[in-house]
């Protein structure tokens, strides 16, 4: 769970340097970062859909005899309430600004992006401050590993490669040992042959008008 929310944590932080970089009507860049905004909010929204779906019943019937467990769970589901009404405003301003990237439209859609961050960045600090502790206490290793599978098989083939990048990009030696080792047998070999090489262009193409589109 911490591997996946430096995701998050990362690129909510990068999303609205990268709408404030494009240039006045300049929508074609504006399509490159719109698209990658767009990717953002699907894979966040899969992510907590996985946690409403497997985390929270389990440990809703599990922890129940822990004290504060159920105050806990609906706390985290408040909080993914919160968050989906953050990003239905980036997503209700996304268009205008795509057709229109101006100082107006700019400055809309970069500040909502960033009061979604201070909702999410709230939640994943008390996810891994409240969270973690009981899924340790209450869930199998066997489940716990059943949610990881479940949250990858969410993502689209084609963007296979992708998502396994932006996990190991801030991933340690260990947490990037513990992601291959679960990969498909043909995963690793084409992360290895090419899925590095095309994560790091990816990153270098959206990432360029802010730090040099350089990647890990």
């Amino acid at each position: 769970m911490v591997v996946v929310h430096r995701v998050f944590r990362r690129e909510s932080a990068l999303l609205p340097r990268l709408v404030r970089a494009v240039p006045e009507g300049a929508t074609g860049r504006a399509e490159v970062v719109g698209e990658h905004l767009a990717e953002y909010v699907t894979g966040l929204h899969h992510h907590h859909t996985v946690e409403d779906e497997t985390i929270w019943p389990l440990l809703r019937e599990r922890a129940e005899a822990v004290a504060e467990g159920a105050d806990i769970v609906v706390r985290m589901e408040e909080q993914h309430a919160r968050i989906d009404r953050s990003l239905a405003e980036v997503t209700d301003r996304a268009p205008a600004w795509q057709r229109s990237p101006d100082r107006a439209t700019t400055e809309e859609l970069a500040g909502a992006l960033e009061q979604h961050r201070h909702a999410l960045l709230e939640h994943l600090d008390d996810e891994e401050r409240l969270v973690l502790p009981l899924v340790a206490e209450h869930l199998t290793v066997a489940e716990w590993d059943a949610v990881g599978r479940r949250g990858m098989e969410t993502v689209p083939k084609d963007k296979l490669l992708l998502a396994l990048g932006a996990l190991l990009e801030d991933a340690d030696a260990q947490e990037r040992a513990y992601f291959l080792e679960r990969a498909p047998l043909i995963g690793r070999l084409m992360w290895r042959a090419f899925g590095r090489r095309q994560y790091t262009a990816a990153c270098r193409t959206l990432r360029a008008p802010i730090e040099g589109g350089t990647a890990r």
